[in-house]
């Protein structure tokens, strides 16, 4: 099981070298526009699928919410 740390919060995945992509889509937010950042490092929307997470990352992801 890999331990992150996902805005904050602890968060397991179980799959053996994840995604940046896996975890938007475990979180819920599938295609939504998203910025993700990876220990301090924002990874390009482009990068998602092939950005492989690790045991121990730190991760931020910020959505867009809309309003007035």
């Amino acid at each position: 099981m890999m331990k992150l740390t996902v805005n904050g919060e602890p968060h397991e995945m179980s799959e053996n070298a994840p995604s940046v992509r896996d975890l938007v889509v475990q979180l819920g937010f599938g295609d939504a526009p998203v910025a993700v950042e990876v220990n301090k490092q924002v990874v390009p929307k482009r990068d998602h699928e092939t950005h492989a997470l690790a045991d121990g990352d730190v991760i931020e992801v910020v959505t867009l919410v809309g309003g007035g």
